[in-house]
């Protein structure tokens, strides 16, 4: 086992590190991270940050195109009623007037 290695085992297992130890594993780790990303082929995390307020950006634009085509439809529903109760008045006058 390599020193950074026995210092993550010592570490898992409760054993107390060093300031001096503890800054050789965490390098270790962000080391292995990188290694373990690199094969991966995940990208960092400022282009990730990137990607993401991107399709944040692309989805607030798809919410507020939704917004005004509901509120569109809201407004022509309210319209509609409008008409339907005119409607509705003018049937039950018909109904209640005398046929000639």
């Amino acid at each position: 086992m390599t020193e950074p290695q026995e210092l993550h085992d010592r570490a898992t297992r409760g054993v107390a590190l060093s300031d001096e130890e503890m800054a050789q594993l965490n390098a270790w780790y962000a080391q292995e991270d990188e290694a373990e990303a690199r094969l991966l082929g995940v990208s960092d995390g400022a282009e990730k940050t990137d990607a993401l307020q991107t399709q944040i950006k692309a989805a607030l634009t798809q919410v507020a195109a939704v917004t005004r085509q509901i509120q569109r439809l809201m407004l022509q529903n309210k319209e509609l009623r409008r008409e339907v109760a005119v409607l509705k008045q003018r049937l039950a006058q018909r109904l209640r007037s005398p046929v000639l």
